[in-house]
């Protein structure tokens, strides 16, 4: 089906839903960087989001659904098919008592803004990650000894079909940057955390200096999708790349970040091709020197 036909039966079946066409993914990824989507969906409930899910089946449309692009690099080519946005579009919160259930598109920080509010302690380590809560379940996101399956407690999700699951924690198979969401392609809704009672201002204190070490220590002044590559067991990426002689090393726009080696950063004018040369070069030139494979932690999707 033709993507303008494709459309116009999504907004005859559909009509409250927002619809973009050829929308450039460098708006809606933190890398800015990507080629156009040919449809973007931008459900503002639960019910449109599995709705949508189970007419593109029928249809048998490709389907790529993201969080607010964090994550994310996106080749020139841009998507072909559908992508659903789960972000702002989906991102309601409510606290009761110690527990905080919340849509999957709301942002770490907020999330962790809201915790703080309401007085309670546990997600101070995320309050500086940028990306979405439902990101954050399915890479069990986590920084400075805190993870997401420390607090996660129950996640509604869907399948590519709109089915809905309800997985608890144990269910849910939180690792380290893994989980069934990810693992099994569902797509997280909701989830329900438990936090812990705690003093306003000793949880503002912890966030503020988590939130000084992060800008001291990223490139947080330049557009990229957070760190680049997974911790090898035993080794830390970005001192790899930094031994490898690989500092500020660049390719076009694309540059290995001069504060934290880890991260492949786009210094303004970057291509998605740009950056996965670059990330080519960085694996080869680590594995050449130490016999050490470098993993991607960022998710690449689209055509060249």
């Amino acid at each position: 089906m033709q993507k303008v036909q494709l459309a116009d039966e999504i907004r005859r079946a559909m009509p409250t839903l927002r619809l973009l066409m050829d929308e450039p993914m460098s708006a809606h990824t933190s890398f800015r960087v990507g080629g156009p989507a040919d449809i973007m969906l931008l459900p503002a409930t639960v019910a449109e989001t599995t709705q949508a899910l189970q007419l593109l089946k029928e249809q048998d449309v490709p389907v790529y659904v993201m969080g607010n692009g964090s994550n994310l690099l996106v080749r020139d080519g841009g998507i072909r098919g559908v992508v659903i946005k789960v972000g702002d579009n989906l991102s309601k919160a409510s606290v009761d008592g110690v527990w905080l259930r919340a849509q999957a598109g709301i942002s770490l920080a907020r999330l962790a803004h809201i915790a703080w509010q309401a007085g309670l302690s546990g997600l101070e380590f995320a309050s500086g990650i940028p990306g979405s809560l439902g990101g954050a379940v399915a890479m069990n996101a986590g920084a400075y000894g805190g993870e997401m399956k420390d607090v996660i407690r129950r996640v509604t999700a869907c399948d590519l079909t709109g089915r809905i699951s309800v997985m608890d924690l144990e269910e849910l198979k939180l690792g380290y940057r893994t989980s069934k969401v990810k693992q099994d392609r569902y797509i997280a809704l909701e989830a329900l955390l438990q936090l812990q009672i705690g003093d306003k201002d000793t949880i503002k204190v912890i966030m503020a200096d988590l939130n000084k070490r992060r800008r001291e220590k990223q490139p947080l002044s330049f557009a990229s999708a957070g760190s680049t590559f997974k911790r090898p067991p035993g080794y830390y990426a970005g001192k790899l790349i930094e031994d490898a002689g690989l500092r500020g090393a660049s390719i076009g726009d694309a540059q290995v970040s001069e504060l934290h080696c880890g991260f492949v950063i786009n210094r303004g004018q970057a291509t998605a091709g740009e950056i996965l040369k670059l990330i080519e070069l960085v694996k080869d030139t680590v594995w050449n020197k130490f016999k050490v494979e470098l993993e991607l932690e960022v998710q690449v999707v689209g055509e060249d």
